[in-house]
């Protein structure tokens, strides 16, 4: 009964979290209106192929930071960290746990070429690096914004306000990895009973704490490898953007590399408050089109440019569903992989 319960909770919180995000999406869409959208996509025409694939591009540079940060003698071959990227983003966004499932996928879709516990180690260190350049991503498009743009002096602030948070959040990381500190085995043992999981799990954990402290000293080529291929990544965010606000708007109102950076930068913030609901349904397209509303440009086209997105999304999570149906890989046997190693 108890073990059922986790799954049923589960269940609703994604129920609720589609169902929200559906009727906000449903909203939208009708403000807009779908002359508008339609009008939009027709603008778009084959551009969207493009989109799509430069949405492959990026899930090839993470993978590529992913097999990068694999210590040896493990081998991870590109095809395989391709596919487990794509099939990992793919449970991730369908759930409101978010990486909690689908990183752990990620692990579990490589598990005959990799050991789970060195993919997860290895993502671990992929992850912290992508953190901290979707972190340097959003500063920059927000320090871009604030030079660019009148903006409203309550929006002005609370932008302000978000560097100051994030050059915190980067100094407590430098000293962090600088100090050291055993974040999370330090209080594992305090935390459980005698004899209980969180106890016996301490060990583990900080051996983990350390590969990631010690992985730029022992592998600064491969740490240069990652950080350009997360840099990539997010130069393929910018020119996704470039190429939808031009196929959209032929003349648009401001500088369109300028504006395609602060917008794909809008993008990652979007991301990262709103991971919890499943594809960021309603959510993206409300919240870009209320971001290009501001700076001028308009609901239409900030409707039209989540919605491009939203389809290269539909797109690759189509390809993820058949590859994670093909591996075997859910939720649960993702969870159960990662417990596997804990």
């Amino acid at each position: 009964m108890t073990g059922n319960a986790p799954p049923r909770a589960f269940s609703a919180a994604t129920v609720l979290s589609i169902a929200a995000g559906a009727a906000l999406f449903t909203l939208v869409i009708w403000k807009v209106g779908p002359a508008e959208i339609g009008e939009g996509f027709r603008r778009l025409g084959w551009g969207i192929a493009l989109v799509v694939m430069l949405g492959g591009l990026r899930f090839a540079a993470r993978a590529a930071a992913w097999i990068a940060c694999i210590d040896k003698p493990h081998v991870l071959p590109f095809a395989a960290a391709f596919g487990a990227v794509v099939a990992g983003d793919t449970l991730g966004n369908a759930t409101p746990l978010g990486p909690v499932v689908g990183e752990p996928a990620k692990a579990a879709y490589v598990r005959r070429q990799v050991p789970v516990g060195a993919a997860l180690t290895a993502l671990a260190i992929e992850n912290l690096l992508y953190s901290l350049s979707a972190a340097a991503m959003i500063a920059a498009g927000i320090v871009a914004l604030l030079f660019a743009f009148e903006l409203p002096a309550a929006v002005r602030e609370i932008s302000e306000i978000a560097i100051g948070v994030i050059g915190l959040i980067f100094v407590i990381s430098m000293v962090a990895l600088w100090r050291k500190p055993a974040l999370l085995s330090r209080w594992l043992p305090l935390a459980g009973r005698p004899g209980g999981t969180l106890r016996s799990k301490a060990a583990k954990i900080r051996a983990l704490e350390s590969d990631i402290y010690t992985f730029a000293s022992r592998r600064p080529g491969a740490l240069a490898t990652a950080i350009a291929c997360e840099a990539l990544f997010h130069a393929l965010g910018v020119a996704e953007a470039f190429i939808t606000i031009w196929l959209l708007t032929p003349d648009p109102q401001s500088s369109l590399l300028l504006l395609a950076f602060i917008m794909e930068a809008t993008q990652r913030l979007l991301t990262v408050v709103f991971k919890f609901v499943p594809f960021q349904i309603g959510v993206g397209e409300a919240g870009t089109a209320a971001f290009t509303k501001m700076l001028g440009q308009g609901e239409v086209l900030g409707t039209n440019f989540a919605l491009a997105r939203k389809a290269r999304m539909a797109v690759w999570a189509a390809v993820g569903a058949v590859l994670l149906a093909r591996h075997g890989v859910t939720a649960s046997s993702a969870l159960a992989a990662k417990d596997a190693t804990s």
